[in-house]
């Protein structure tokens, strides 16, 4: 039998295909009536969201290559040009399937809980008169209509922000015939204005801010008719582009690009679709973008502005029922946490444990006179955050705090340059990672006096330091004082915050040095034990699996018979099910009530398990461009939990999985006659007390 070329396009999906994939089943969520009404339409939100930074990140950078005339594709060999093709067939199929999930499923749906969002047609006059009252109070007077004309050519306009274009007939109060004019809807109003229930008649009764603008647009222009008012919104290009090796300040560099981003290349145009042609055509033409660029939406172009309902409407029995996350029993009894730590490791699976024994570490460490110094990376951290407060107290009680900030976590710009000038205020060392790469690892270092001596403990996780993330993604942590895994630790910051090389870790794969070979040595030793007639295993869970080389490996252990599962989130460039390549491979998809966000890696090593998690995904970035902390699971117990509820049970999901087939589509799996098994739900019934 010839030898399969691994590299051959077809054993590859492409990545951003992929993405749109994995929206979809985010989609698929807001459909599934045993998903409570309002989570559904905050799944609908979070399609919407999602899509808004694809096309600002990814879409952009492939209008980038196709500027540049750059014709370099992934290992699916697809061009810039024609992808974007593709793309942007796959996207208008998903927006229009968001659109009618929104009309025909969910807005129906909340109709039937009286929670309605009023189109202007249907307002009474009692509503209408408030309306007008609302529009008259605290609408007109921040409005700024801009008449297009050659003393006032058309504005710059806001990435993502809610425009009108609005055209007019009739002379103005200078005799002018203007035609067209754009007016902002203000940023500083809420998108969705909820109705008295003695104007509207019910409880949760709402009307968009779009509908108010629309139906007093004419008391913009007096004099004038306005003929027609269509809404409209523009995405961004919002990658930041800042070369870190020309520039002598990252910060300031960073704080001068973010402005920028708000008025960048546009990449896509949402119109309402009752615009007229020849006014998309219009703006199209203003954009620099082509027909392909074009959405045209029926309803508020701004979807994910509804998420204020989910927020508003105060019904527990249309959301998902709260809980009181675990707390391990190790630390219940008020005992010092490093008495606990010297005693064994901690293992957290968050949300269902919780992340207040990671906040208790740092304030333990902030307030002990034992303790010398904090170390901390920081990448996304949110706003009045208690990590943040910690490191404050730390450092203005004289401890030495280390914080590595990482200024270009996407989005979080700004944020994290605010928590950087905070930090060194309350006289914490800030350094801002390494150039060139990303720091993504996600580590604390404590340096505390024991008696004559010093010892470390450490923190460890797959998620990042924010609190509202904690309680919405699910995440690993591990505190320990494992001396070799403390001392790796102590090492990987010297890397960061120092120079000159710091030696070779003892437990710790780091990205971008030892990570990508340790899981090319772990998948080559499965091959070779599957060879020798010895059981092989492979269990790897996962937000993305992009990188090619990784994806030979999987194909050529697959070929030498062993058997790998692969759960993964989002994006998955392998073709699963391909006879003589991937046989032994199945991919699976959770998408459920939390999102899927721990990183773990387990291989059978010949009965000698391995067994680590990790702040990486398999992608080329994580691997070869930011700094990563993958860290293995050594104990007994936390490893045995680790596998069971964090490996085993996903695999054994058969309500909120779903599989990847082999021509790239995802088939959800249905328990049929088996009885019904949710991961999520499993992890919550074990770990979490509800409340009532």
């Amino acid at each position: 039998m010839d030898a399969v070329n691994l590299k051959n396009p077809e054993l590859y999906f492409n990545r951003e295909l992929s993405q749109l994939e994995f929206n979809r089943r985010v989609i698929d969520q807001a459909m599934d009536e045993d998903v409570p009404l309002l989570e559904r339409l905050r799944f609908l939100c979070i399609a919407s969201t999602n899509l808004d930074e694809y096309f600002e990140i990814r879409v952009a950078g492939i209008r980038q290559q196709v500027k540049y005339g750059s014709t370099q594709s992934g290992p699916d060999n697809i061009a810039p040009q024609f992808l974007l093709d593709r793309i942007s067939d796959v996207a208008h199929k998903l927006v229009a399937e968001q659109y009618r999930v929104l009309n025909e499923v969910v807005q129906p749906a909340l109709a039937r809980e009286h929670i309605r969002v009023q189109r202007r047609s249907e307002w009474n006059p009692n509503t209408a008169r408030w309306v007008r009252s609302y529009f008259n109070q605290n609408v007109l007077p921040v409005l700024s209509p801009i008449g297009l004309d050659p003393a006032h050519p058309f504005p710059r306009v806001l990435n993502k922000n809610l425009y009108f274009i609005i055209s007019l007939e009739g002379k103005d109060a200078f005799g002018r015939e203007t035609r067209l004019a754009i007016v902002q809807a203000p940023r500083s109003l809420p998108r969705v204005v909820h109705v008295p229930a003695a104007q509207s008649g019910g409880p949760h009764e709402f009307v968009l801010l779009s509908a108010i603008i629309h139906a007093h647009v004419g008391d913009l222009f007096p004099g004038m008719k306005a003929t027609g008012c269509y809404q409209f919104k523009v995405t961004r290009d919002s990658d930041l582009l800042v070369d870190d090796e020309e520039v002598d300040d990252l910060l300031r560099a960073l704080e001068g690009e973010l402005p920028s981003r708000r008025f960048s290349d546009a990449v896509r145009l949402e119109v309402a679709d009752n615009c007229p042609g020849e006014l998309s055509q219009f703006l199209l033409h203003k954009f620099g973008l082509e027909a392909r660029d074009l959405y045209q939406v029926p309803g508020p172009v701004n979807l994910n502005r509804l998420l204020a309902i989910y927020e508003l409407v105060k019904r527990p029995e249309l959301f998902f029922s709260p809980f009181s996350p675990d707390v391990p029993p190790r630390l219940q009894k008020d005992a010092n946490i490093f008495d606990v730590l010297r005693n064994g490791d901690i293992l957290l699976h968050h949300p269902f444990q919780s992340f207040a024994p990671v906040i208790d570490f740092l304030r333990a460490a902030a307030a002990d006179p034992d303790v010398l110094s904090i170390k901390q990376t920081l990448y996304r951290t949110g706003n009045d955050s208690a990590v943040v407060d910690a490191l404050i107290e730390a450092a203005r009680g004289s401890k030495e705090v280390t914080v590595v900030v990482e200024l270009r976590a996407r989005f979080d710009e700004e944020a994290n340059i605010e928590l950087a000038n905070e930090l060194q205020e309350a006289g914490a060392n800030v350094v801002y990672g390494v150039v060139g790469y990303k720091t993504h690892a996600k580590m604390i270092l404590v340096v505390r006096r024991e008696g004559r001596s010093l010892r470390r403990y450490a923190h460890l996780g797959t998620g990042n330091y924010h609190a509202r993330t904690s309680r919405q993604y699910t995440d690993y942590s591990l505190l320990t004082c494992d001396k070799a895994m403390v001392e790796d630790v102590n090492r990987m910051f010297h890397q960061l915050t120092g120079l000159g090389r710091a030696g070779k870790l003892k437990k710790l794969l780091q990205s971008p040095f030892t990570l990508y070979k340790g899981i090319i040595s772990s998948i080559e030793t499965e091959i070779q034990n599957a060879l020798g007639g010895r059981e092989a295993r492979i269990i790897a869970k996962m937000n993305a699996l992009v990188d090619a080389d990784i994806i030979q490996a999987l194909y050529r252990a697959s070929q030498a018979g062993v058997k790998i599962d692969l759960i993964i989130r989002g994006v998955c460039c392998l073709r699963p099910g391909v006879k003589g390549v991937s046989d032994n491979i199945q991919v699976r998809s959770i998408v459920g009530r939390f999102l899927e966000h721990s990183r773990v890696f387990y291989f059978l090593n010949g009965g000698d398990e391995l067994l680590f998690c990790s702040s990486a995904d398999w992608m080329p970035r994580n691997l070869h461009h930011r700094v990563e902390a993958c860290f293995p699971i050594d104990e007994k117990r936390p490893r045995e939990q680790i596998i069971e509820f964090g490996l085993l049970n996903y695999l054994a999901d058969n309500t909120q999985a779903w599989i990847l087939q082999s021509d790239g589509g995802y088939r959800r799996l249905r328990p049929g006659s088996h009885k019904p098994r949710s991961a999520q739900r499993t992890l919550l019934d074990h770990h979490c007390h509800y409340s009532q």
